[in-house]
C-alpha cells in the first residue's frame, strides 16, 4: 500500500512538474507576441496624436461656418437697426409733413374765416351806411313834413291873432312887441312872457290881451305828439303896426 501511494505521488509531482515545463515553454514561446502588444498601444496612441492633430487641423474649417453665422448675423442686426431708423425717419418725415399740412390747411381756414369775417364786416358797414343814409332821407322827409304841417298850424295861430288883436291908438309904425306863448296839447296858453317890449306900455297889453282872447287853439289836438313838442311847446310871435309875424 505504501509502494503504491509513493507511487502515485511521485506520478502527480511529474504531472505537476511536466505541467509547469508545459507553461513555461508557452511562456516562453509567447513572449514575442506579448512585446507586440505592447507595441500596439504606441502605435494607437501615435495614430490618436495624428488624428487629434487632424483634428485641429479641420477645427477652423468646422468653426468658420460659425463665425460666418455670426458675423452674417450682426449684419443682419445692423440692417435691421438701419431698416429701423430708415423707417423711423420716414414716420418722423411723413408725421412732419402732414402736420406741416395741417398747419398749412389750418392757416388757410384761418385766412378764409378772416377774409369772410372782413367781407361780412364790409357788407354789414355798407348795411350800416345804407341804412343810416335811408333814415337820414327818411328823417329828412319827416322834418320836411313836419315842418310843413307845422308852418300849417302856425297860420291857424297867427290868423287867430291877428283877428282877436286890436291896435291901440298909440301904435306908430317901427314899434314891435315879440311875446312868447307857452303852450299845452289842447291848444290852450299856460303863460305869455315879453320878450321883445315896443317901449309902449299900451301897445303891450294890446298884445297880450289879444293872445289871451285867441286862446285856446284847438286846431293843436290833432297835431302829432312830436310836432307839438318840438314846434309848439313854446312859440314866439312879433305885433307890429304893419303886420303880425310868427
Amino acid at each position: 500500500m505504501i509502494g503504491s501511494a509513493t507511487s502515485y505521488s511521485i506520478a502527480v509531482v511529474s504531472s505537476v512538474v511536466l505541467h509547469l515545463i508545459v507553461v513555461g515553454a508557452l511562456l516562453i514561446s509567447w513572449q514575442p507576441k506579448t512585446e507586440k502588444k505592447v507595441v500596439q498601444p504606441q502605435y494607437m496612441k501615435a495614430e490618436l496624436v495624428e488624428l487629434t492633430a487632424k483634428q485641429k487641423a479641420v477645427v477652423p474649417s468646422k468653426t468658420k461656418p460659425a463665425v460666418d453665422r455670426a458675423a452674417k448675423k450682426r449684419e443682419m442686426e445692423k440692417r435691421r437697426i438701419a431698416e429701423q431708423k430708415k423707417a423711423e425717419q420716414r414716420r418722423i418725415a411723413q408725421l412732419k409733413a402732414e402736420q406741416e399740412a395741417k398747419n398749412k390747411a389750418e392757416q388757410e381756414r384761418r385766412a378764409r374765416e378772416q377774409k369772410q369775417r372782413q367781407e361780412e364786416l364790409e357788407r354789414q358797414r355798407r348795411q350800416a351806411e345804407q341804412a343810416e343814409k335811408l333814415r337820414a332821407q327818411q328823417a329828412l322827409a319827416t322834418a320836411e313834413a313836419d315842418r310843413e304841417s307845422a308852418n300849417s298850424y302856425l297860420q291857424v295861430i297867427q290868423e287867430r291873432l291877428s283877428q282877436y288883436w286890436s291896435r291901440p291908438p298909440s301904435a306908430r309904425r317901427g314899434m314891435e312887441t315879440i311875446i312868447e306863448l307857452r303852450l299845452v296839447p289842447t291848444g290852450r296858453i299856460v303863460g305869455i312872457k315879453i320878450v321883445k317890449s315896443s317901449g309902449d306900455s299900451a301897445f303891450d297889453r294890446s298884445v297880450e290881451q289879444a293872445a289871451f282872447k285867441a286862446a285856446p287853439f284847438t286846431e293843436l289836438q290833432s297835431m302829432e305828439p312830436r310836432i307839438f313838442e318840438q314846434y309848439f311847446r313854446t312859440v314866439k310871435v312879433a305885433f307890429n303896426p304893419e303886420d303880425l309875424r310868427l
